[in-house]
């Protein structure tokens, strides 16, 4: 997360892997799956790391519950 997006705005990966999130922007942020439950990371501080479990495989759009306007796309092979 850099500059109010996230980078990369789509990426794929396998069924359960876990996937390390890094927050490089000035204020703190998510990523939610828009569904309300697949995912969330919880808030990320400026600087710190959180991470999420992939799901089942299919296609999860998600976002940052502060910030609505960020979205991304995480795709579960």
């Amino acid at each position: 997360m850099d500059n109010f997006a996230f980078s990369p705005a789509k990426f794929t990966v396998g069924h359960g892997a876990v996937v390390g999130v890094t927050n490089d922007d000035s204020a703190n942020h998510t990523v939610t799956a828009d569904d309300g439950h697949s995912f969330d990371t919880g808030s990320i501080t400026p600087g710190e790391s959180g991470k999420l479990t992939a799901p089942k495989p299919g296609s999860y759009a998600y976002h940052c519950a502060i910030h609505p306007f960020m979205h991304g796309t995480l795709v579960v092979r």
